[in-house]
């Protein structure tokens, strides 16, 4: 019998987010040239829903906020180092450097999205910057384009990275992080947890 408390962490919107973000991201990047209309689409999901998740990182629930797991590169720094020797202390929230990974993520989401919106608009004249970027010429469109293709693919890098480190911290801590991103549920320990 499981005599384990559990606490809530992660509010529905949070996980909602990073479904649905998988999801809509998975589909943008394999539907490229084949599928534009798919491709399209799946990218304004992701904008809305990177747009929705940083005024939730202001506003939302306590390990949904930015001020909860916005630490120090020094801090960062230390967490990575103790997590190669298995030490790394459990977060509720997130730690260290899955904060950071948060970060990374949005940042490089939205100017592979904001990339793209730019080379639909000068490409097929279509998107709202159409009307915009009338005057981009067929040099900077490329560049564009290679910003797009660029950041789409360190996208996946730092996707690759997070499911390394969710797997890693799982094996740490013997705790189910996926199934946490699921329910929402973390246990509660007597280990010491920081940022409770």
């Amino acid at each position: 019998m499981n005599n384990q408390q559990y606490t809530k962490v992660w509010d529905p919107f949070i996980r909602f987010f990073h479904w649905t973000l998988v999801i809509a991201f998975v589909l943008a990047y394999f539907t490229e040239d084949d599928f534009m209309t798919l491709h399209t689409w799946a990218g304004y999901t992701v904008l809305g829903l990177l747009v929705a998740r940083i005024v939730w990182g202001l506003i939302g629930s306590r390990h949904a906020r930015f001020s909860d797991f916005v630490f120090s590169p020094s801090t960062i720094i230390a967490y990575l180092k103790d997590t190669l020797y298995l030490r790394a202390k459990r977060y509720l929230g997130h730690n260290p450097a899955g904060g950071a990974m948060v970060l990374l993520m949005i940042l490089s989401l939205l100017i592979t999205s904001l990339s793209g919106l730019v080379v639909y608009a000068v490409e097929d004249g279509a998107g709202p910057l159409a009307n915009w970027v009338t005057q981009v010429g067929h040099d900077e469109a490329e560049i564009f384009e290679e910003v797009h293709e660029f950041f789409a693919n360190l996208s996946v890098l730092l996707v690759l990275l997070h499911i390394a480190g969710v797997l890693v911290e799982s094996m740490v801590h013997r705790e189910n992080l996926v199934r946490t991103m699921i329910n929402g549920k973390k246990r509660l320990s007597n280990d010491k947890i920081t940022k409770e």
